[in-house]
């Protein structure tokens, strides 16, 4: 059966897109919750997994001039698919591992910021993950990496650069972080704030505190509310590195943490420590660029904002306190998958074999509370 690897699809969507039409075969639901961008749903699951011949009708009026990639979420039932069209003449082959292969696929860019270095965003965009790498002056540091970590060793190797430690906003709750990883393949620091670093062997930060990076220096800001560890990284007042705390129309959920059984707050009392949290960012010039850690949009790199644009765009921050908890208390949208198990493995309650990573992270992120 004829299969495309989810780097090569990658690589073929960005370069020539509009001669490959990717085909998400899986129920409309789950494609709504999470999918390749630009592709087409036709929900033939049923059919294919039942009677392979009954989804023939509603596949026959696809466009014969493009090559077919089919998608389900682990690349079985789309293999089925493959098969259905190419008895009826299309030119098809099967996304390797489908959703699941698709969320290991990282796409990065440098982001257009006015510091004495390079900031590269790298995005994942079947995980809607955002992490970055400051480059300046032959060092560099990595900001909440994913636990593929040969992709910020390929872009260390890009930027000859020498890694000095890597960083994480705080223990998250939709991927299993790859920075200890990669700090202990370096011999340098991992830093995590000690609230979030329970059972993990991490470098403390703080409050205040400054990290350097080359040329660069980097302050620690404690941001807690999305989790009583969250940071935020000031990059020489150029540039928010705000991980969970703010994204660009949303900000951090406030009950994970509670649910997972690693914190003793309430979501009221972390609903108001996020509101604290925020309005310490709010401080910043509006030319400040805000970088977090998701963009549940399939990001493309580099995705940004301004401060001042995202306070215009951004419906919490313009809140008052007591709106602003009764809101994030009370509407908790659905939880990432398995986030109880991702979030301990974060905290180093839990740990998880490498061969079981991918399917622990399967599905939409969901870490913002709107």
């Amino acid at each position: 059966m004829p299969e495309i690897s989810p780097e090569r699809l990658n690589r073929r969507l960005r370069v020539d897109g509009e001669d490959v039409l990717v085909l998400d075969i899986r129920h409309e639901e789950e494609y709504d919750d999470w999918h390749i961008p630009d592709s087409t749903n036709v929900d033939v699951y049923d059919e294919l997994t039942n009677d392979p011949d009954a989804a023939k009708e509603a596949l026959s009026d696809l466009p014969d001039d493009r090559e077919i990639v089919t998608v389900c979420t682990v690349g079985a039932v789309s293999q089925t698919a493959t098969e259905v069209l190419q008895e009826l003449g299309y030119d098809a082959e099967t996304l390797t591992d489908g959703m699941n292969g698709w969320s290991r696929v990282h796409r990065h860019a440098p982001v257009p910021v006015d510091v004495d270095g390079t900031l590269i965003q790298v995005a994942r965009p079947g995980k809607g993950c955002l992490s970055h790498v400051l480059v300046s002056d032959g060092k560099a540091a990595v900001f909440d990496p994913s636990h593929y970590v040969e992709e910020y060793e390929a872009i260390l190797d890009e930027y000859d650069t020498e890694l000095v430690g890597v960083f994480d906003t705080h223990a998250h709750a939709d991927h299993v972080s790859g920075a200890a990883k990669l700090a202990e393949r370096h011999g340098v620091p991992y830093y995590l704030h000690p609230k979030d670093a329970l059972a993990v062997d991490a470098t403390p930060i703080e409050d205040s505190q400054t990290v350097s990076v080359g040329a660069l220096d980097v302050e620690v800001i404690h941001t807690p509310g999305h989790s009583e560890g969250s940071v935020s990284f000031d990059v020489e007042g150029k540039a928010l590195l705000t991980g969970d705390t703010l994204f660009h129309e949303s900000v951090g959920r406030v009950e994970l943490g509670v649910e997972a059984g690693i914190e003793d707050a309430d979501v009221e009392e972390n609903a108001a420590t996020l509101y604290e949290s925020l309005h310490r960012l709010l401080e910043y010039p509006d030319e400040t660029v805000i970088l977090p850690a998701h963009d549940p949009g399939s990001p493309d790199p580099p995705v940004t904002a301004t401060l001042g644009d995202v306070t215009e765009r951004n419906e919490d921050l313009g809140r008052d306190r007591e709106a602003f908890i009764e809101e994030l208390a009370s509407d908790i949208p659905e939880h990432p998958p398995n986030f109880e198990r991702v979030k301990r493995a974060n905290v180093g309650e839990e740990s998880v074999p490498e061969d079981e990573l991918a399917e622990l992270e399967l599905g939409p992120n969901n870490c913002a509370a709107e």
